[in-house]
């Protein structure tokens, strides 16, 4: 009964598959092998627009390294309270940026509510030589409580910040479930709703490690400046084959879209079953696969002695995860501990 996180999950046998294909005879370093060249003309079919990807291993690099030229050592990057880059990074994208000055702001269900982000805007006036400017709006979708922002949340405030000389960078860790639950496109929950640079996540979702920076259009210019980032930092895969062939079998036939649905769908169940446990609160809709539930100590206690993993978040309530294979007898057993 592991719900501890989705980053606890196995690979995908299709992606370990991809990874042995890839490891016959010689390709060129560095992305520069035809794995990857296959991976960006797809990604450019699925986002229906131009763009250049650059793959990394893990969310916290390809955080840091897409804001770093995004945002000057002089800026600041506007993102919700509970954001990852903010709680969950170590500081790496103020390391990243040089400097960058993360500004976190409020809202419910860790979406940075307009009030906030006009507040925000409003305290810190364009070309005041005291204040740090903003240069990015970060939003994580999925967001920290598990839920969606829709492409018209994302593009009412995307509209605030570009009236500034400011981009806006999508945390996607958890995309693939945002975007089944909303049902809309790709296209539709990025570059249209006005994001510049997203982080396309795998690894939650099946990879054994791969994440994808995507830089759209409007910010296509910086993919050298972010090439160069990347080796500086020492991030740059030499072998970069075998990160982009996980995406090559992941995005094959729409399995990242199937696996994010089957979470998704234990996720619901489980919040369903947990929600009727006696003194049981889920704190925030399930719109991905992650369930925040506050529940009784005692409750709590059962849970773990019969071998339930969840995590305890700061707030005082609990975290289930469901992955790509979570099994309906993990959630039967953990209902039936629930139930005593």
């Amino acid at each position: 009964m592991n719900f501890l996180s989705d980053t606890t999950a196995p690979a995908h046998p299709a992606l370990i598959e991809a990874i042995s294909a890839a490891n016959t005879g010689f390709a060129p370093s560095y992305g520069n092998d035809p794995v990857s060249a296959r991976v960006e003309t797809k990604l450019k079919e699925i986002f229906e627009t131009d763009l250049k990807v650059l793959f990394a291993v893990s969310g916290t690099a390809s955080n840091a390294l897409s804001l770093s030229v995004l945002c000057p050592n002089h800026g600041a990057i506007l993102c919700h309270d509970e954001a990852h880059i903010h709680r969950d990074e170590r500081g790496a994208p103020e390391f990243f940026t040089g400097g960058g000055k993360l500004i976190p702001l409020l809202g419910d269900h860790a979406k940075v509510s307009l009030d906030a982000l006009d507040r925000a805007l409003g305290e810190i006036p364009e070309g005041f030589v005291h204040s740090s400017p903003v240069r990015v709006l970060s939003l994580s979708n999925l967001t920290e409580s598990g839920t969606a922002y829709t492409p018209s949340e994302v593009a009412e405030r995307a509209s605030r910040v570009k009236s500034r000389p400011a981009f806006v960078h999508m945390d996607g860790a958890r995309f693939a479930n945002a975007l089944v639950t909303l049902n809309c496109s790709p296209a539709e929950l990025t570059w249209k709703a006005g994001v510049d640079a997203l982080c396309f996540g795998a690894t939650k979702n099946g990879a054994m490690g791969a994440e994808a920076i995507i830089l759209f259009p409007s910010v296509m210019d910086r993919f050298e400046e972010l090439q160069a980032r990347q080796k500086r930092a020492g991030h740059m895969a030499p072998k970069m084959r075998f990160l982009a062939s996980q995406f090559d079998a992941w995005l094959r036939d729409d399995l990242w879209l199937d696996l994010a649905r089957t979470a998704n769908a234990r996720a619901r169940r489980l919040a369903d079953g947990l929600a009727q446990a006696n003194g049981v609160e889920v704190l925030h809709p399930v719109q991905g696969n992650e369930i925040f539930a506050r529940i009784p100590e005692a409750l709590g206690d059962r849970l773990m002695a019969a071998g339930a993993g969840f995590y305890q978040w700061p707030d005082g309530s609990c975290r289930f995860v469901t992955s790509w294979c979570t099994e309906h007898a993990e959630i039967d057993a953990l209902l039936a501990a629930a139930r005593g």
